[in-house]
């Protein structure tokens, strides 16, 4: 049989110590399984802190194991540094156990607040609160086991006085260098106390519909309707107006609008809506009315009003009803359907023309008046040509032979004005 201090013994040490970890792992479970048979939280802390605490108690016992079996011929230094080591791995597995433990007591109070309730805003508020509060803890959990290991070197031990000393001009040059991160953390931190948002809260941001999947320290998920994700930093909520339509309540109101003809039957569109209305799941009783709010430009406005448990089912029951709205109209009152009328008028004959007209008709020469048409006939007819007993031309013999030449062709022309006349 090999001695106890001694690389063998050192072997067997380290075995029986993870075999004994182990053991106690699964002894400790199987007791927390008897204890909760009938409960939940048994199943969710051996779910959260099994894997941290048996790392944890395999260091722990590794490093008895070590430190009680290490051969002699291993130096001061090499015991030292395994020393060092084993601390190290402790304070690691020892932080992440303790983080463990604090998310199993925070999801134990999260199964008291259920989400799939009608009114579930308070239960919202608490998951939004306390899972801030996870993040704070993990962040000062892994800040305190990383300062904790720092401080088991002597070198930053002996650094530490100074960094103390000038934290104030260090702490001036961060704030300054991080000013919008550290803006999005404390917006972080008052969203999740201030309950402006929560997590499932319905929100209209950037024109865009959806819901508050996640709130972290420096930004909040939205998940868009399209199921898209809209990333946004926390100051968006601090500084900028948004939508909350569930801070005070998950029921909401819905309006559906109608451009119809003047002959529609509001009291034919009203009996069917509380038709619809009672064949339906989605509409919680509260509130289902029609109303015609305006009544110009040639259209009837009609507006429906109903109300739903959540916006989800808001968003349903008012398609439903429109669906349905629609389909009446088509099949039962086809008058009510909007139509565009055109009136063609022909404008009337005028009985007595102005006396501007007439003033400018009597001012023509030959139109407007009986004697001005008949001096128009004076000229428009043939030229008579008065001839002497010799046939000579007119006593006047002064005409000249352009003249006789009109005269003539007027004359040659004229045959069918005397046939009319």
């Amino acid at each position: 049989m090999f001695p106890l201090h001694s690389w063998p013994g050192l072997a067997v040490a380290c075995l029986l110590a993870v075999v004994v970890a182990v053991a106690v792992t699964a002894i400790l479970a199987v007791v927390l399984r008897l204890i909760g048979r009938r409960r939940q939280w048994p199943e969710l802390l051996i779910r959260h802190v099994r894997m941290p605490f048996r790392l944890f108690l395999v260091v722990i016992v590794l490093w008895i194991a070590v430190a009680v079996s290490m051969p002699p011929e291993v130096t001061a230094a090499w015991r030292s540094g395994i020393n060092h080591t084993f601390l190290i791995l402790s304070i690691a597995t020892g932080v992440w156990f303790v983080a463990a433990f604090v998310v199993f007591v925070e999801d134990l109070g999260l199964a008291r607040y259920r989400l799939d309730v009608p009114d579930n805003r308070y239960a919202r508020r608490v998951r939004t609160q306390v899972l801030i509060l996870r993040r704070l803890t993990i962040v000062a959990a892994v800040v305190i086991g990383l300062g904790a290991v720092l401080l088991t070197f002597p070198a930053l031990q002996a650094a530490g006085a100074s960094l103390l000393a000038s934290a104030g001009v260090i702490g001036i040059i961060a704030g300054v260098a991080a000013q919008s991160s550290l803006a999005n953390l404390f917006a972080g931190i008052q969203l999740a106390f201030s309950d402006a948002i929560r997590i499932d809260d319905v929100v209209v941001v950037e024109q865009q519909w959806g819901t508050i999947e996640e709130i972290t320290l420096t930004y909040v998920v939205v998940h868009v309707w399209d199921d898209r994700r809209l990333v946004l930093p926390s100051t968006y909520f601090t500084t900028k107006p948004f939508e909350n339509w569930t801070r005070q309540h998950s029921e909401l109101l819905g309006s559906i609008e109608f451009d119809l003809d003047w002959r529609v039957s509001t009291g034919g569109m009203r009996a069917e809506l509380n038709r619809i209305l009672a064949t339906t799941d989605l509409w919680d009783h509260r509130t289902g009315i029609l109303q015609v709010t305006d009544a110009i430009g040639g259209w009837v406005r009609v507006r429906v009003l109903v109300t739903a448990k959540d916006a989800p089912t808001l968003f349903d029951l008012r398609c439903l009803v429109r669906e349905r709205l629609i389909d009446w109209m088509q099949r039962y009152s086809p008058t009510s359907l909007p139509r565009q009328r055109v009136e063609l008028v022909e404008p009337p004959e005028p009985r007595d023309r102005p006396a501007r007209a007439r003033s400018e008709e009597e001012g023509r020469l030959f139109s407007g008046s009986p004697e001005n048409e008949q001096r128009a006939q004076q000229f428009t007819d043939a030229i008579p040509i008065i001839r002497d007993s010799d046939g000579d031309s007119d006593s006047d013999g002064d005409l000249d032979a352009d003249a006789d030449a009109t005269a003539a062709a007027t004359e040659a022309t004229s045959p069918r004005d005397e046939e009319n006349r």
